[in-house]
């Protein structure tokens, strides 16, 4: 019932052999491997983004962490003034500075919101001649793109 004693082995037994370099090759190649994968491309990277802020002078458009794109109006030791719209500047500090942008990109960029003020405004303008239309002078066409207008704004809400 009862577990006998276990002793252990005596010094003379099964010797283990000595650890050499060949035991410690397949570390030394990890290690050269994360090496090059992902040690070394971050430093470039990190090199890279320095000198990026390092370089960066007024009229330098530039997109920050938080995502917002403006012009460089001054730049200090370790905050720059941002122009994120005519006639609202703010200071951020330099390491949250992310891409540097090419000079005209700001003027080129489609926000997508003046795209879609226009159109309301259109509808909103055909909508309020066809009111002021008697109802057997609108033309058919009119009344059908309206409808189909309202499906696939309702389809898009879904």
């Amino acid at each position: 019932m009862f577990i006998n004693e276990a002793f252990a082995q005596a010094a003379g037994g099964a010797a283990q052999p000595e650890p050499t370099l060949m035991s410690f090759l397949p570390l030394i190649g990890i290690l050269v491997i994360f090496y090059f994968l992902l040690i070394r491309p971050q430093t470039k990277r990190a090199k890279e983004q320095k000198q990026m802020r390092d370089a960066l002078q007024k009229g330098d458009e530039i997109i920050i962490a938080g995502g917002e794109l403006g012009r460089v109006t001054s730049v200090g030791e370790h905050y720059i003034t941002m122009e994120i719209a005519p006639d609202l500047e703010i200071t951020v500090l330099k390491t949250a500075i992310q891409t540097l942008l090419p000079k005209g990109t700001l003027r080129t960029i489609d926000t997508g919101k003046s795209n879609r003020a226009l159109k309301s405004t259109k509808q909103q303008k055909t909508q309020e001649s066809q009111k002021d239309q008697p109802e057997e002078n609108r033309p058919e066409a009119d009344t059908t793109d309206s409808a189909s207008e309202t499906t696939k704004q309702d389809s898009e809400k879904n």
